[in-house]
């Protein structure tokens, strides 16, 4: 039941991030004498370890106006998976990554039933706590 909550929730997240993105797209394309955009691309090691997730992740950033996922990067036993967002109206990097390690909070409590146990507020955070799935099944 949890699951079910958090999915209905996700989907209203998406919903209100869509539209969000939209108003701040064409709020930018009418301002005068002000840079339009300030683009950056954004490294974001994940906590997602599923190819559902990180799938689930990635399309969530993509259809969110002024995102973009530009690469994945796989992870391996000692590294997490990592993203490479484009993000076109962020003031800054460490703006960019709190709301996109927002979203995957929000994304794996609907696909584990529960958010992650530590909040991710920056990459050195993420990558401290990477743990090997394998490595986990293999310990008693």
């Amino acid at each position: 039941m949890r699951r079910f909550v958090n999915g209905v929730s996700y989907v209203f997240y998406i919903l209100w991030a869509i539209i969000v993105g939209t108003g701040k797209v064409i709020g930018h394309l009418f301002r005068v004498r002000r840079p339009y955009a300030e683009p950056m691309i954004v490294e974001v090691p994940l906590r997602c370890r599923t190819d559902l997730e990180v799938t689930l992740f990635s399309s969530s950033i993509t259809i969110t106006p002024g995102t973009l996922v530009t690469a994945i990067a796989a992870g391996t036993a000692n590294t997490p998976p990592v993203l490479f967002v484009h993000a076109l109206f962020e003031d800054s990097e460490e703006a960019a990554l709190e709301g996109l390690y927002d979203m995957e909070s929000r994304l794996l409590a609907m696909t584990r039933g529960r958010a992650p146990q530590s909040a991710a507020s920056a990459v050195a955070d993420v990558e401290a706590a990477f743990v090997d799935p394998d490595e986990e099944r293999r310990t008693p």
